[in-house]
């Protein structure tokens, strides 16, 4: 059919792009800039110690990139049952009231809490179905 190639639904490289293809866009660019790259740089930095605030920050995003993400020192309540998320919530909440830990480490940290929960509840789910099942078996055995 003039215009679809392919039955829809169906790909026309069901295997996928090869691995460690490269992207012709990128391929190109680095073609260009091939040998310059040395002196591109120079040039950047020349800029940035002449006051340009845009190479400047180029130069020192390369140097020393933005922190995405930090260890923290912060003591939560140990948590042993489902009950005891309360206790972390709470000393959360009052991390981030004091100054301890932003907003954003604590809804982190919150995630964490939660996913900790719910392994708590997973075990306890697990361990009370073994046993409502141990107690049908005996059950069942005795007829």
């Amino acid at each position: 059919m003039p215009g679809k190639p392919f039955q829809a639904g169906q790909s026309g490289n069901p295997a996928g792009k090869a691995k460690g293809t490269r992207n012709r866009t990128t391929m190109a660019l680095e073609a260009i800039l091939d040998g310059e790259s040395e002196a591109l740089t120079r040039r950047a930095v020349k800029m940035a110690l002449d006051g340009d605030t845009v190479a400047m920050r180029m130069c020192l995003d390369r140097l020393m990139p933005v922190r995405k993400d930090r260890p923290i020192t912060f003591t939560l309540p140990e948590i042993e049952t489902a009950a005891d998320l309360t206790k972390a919530t709470r000393a959360l909440m009052q991390g981030v009231a004091d100054g301890e830990i932003t907003p954003s480490e604590a809804a982190e940290l919150s995630k964490l809490v939660d996913a900790h929960v719910k392994a708590i509840e997973a075990v306890d789910f697990a361990t009370r179905l073994a046993a409502l099942e141990q107690t049908a078996g005996d059950k069942g055995g005795r007829r």
